[in-house]
């Protein structure tokens, strides 16, 4: 089965941002990889995973359904970036990139809206 999750703008925006987080927290010392650092790498990875497992689902409103978990990883998400620039782990402040994953994966919601 050919996948298509690859050719969305939301896909590819959040794999590029869960790719940094990563890396960044791999410069972290361990007790803050080990506890902010694991929860926002597994936070984001789960973004772009549910966003490609919403392309195999058969009806919109099952689609519909896994991208709103999504945008639940990618709400949390913000929260441990948030937490993570709170505490000097993170220079950058990552909200215009969070804001333009989220733009994108809520165009992806509502073209799924059940009919």
């Amino acid at each position: 089965m050919a996948s298509n999750f690859n050719d969305l703008a939301a896909y590819r925006l959040a794999d590029a941002l869960a790719d940094d987080v990563y890396a960044a927290v791999g410069r972290w010392p361990s007790f803050d990889r080990a506890t902010v650092g694991m929860q926002v790498v597994k936070s984001a990875d789960a973004v772009c995973a549910n966003i490609a497992e919403s392309t195999g689902r058969w009806t919109k409103a099952d689609k519909r359904r896994v991208l709103i978990i999504a945008r639940g990883e990618l709400l949390e998400t913000e929260h441990w970036l948030k937490t993570a620039r709170k505490r000097g782990l993170l220079r950058a402040d990552p909200s215009a990139r969070v804001a333009e994953v989220a733009r994108a994966l809520n165009g992806l919601i509502k073209r799924a809206i059940p009919t």
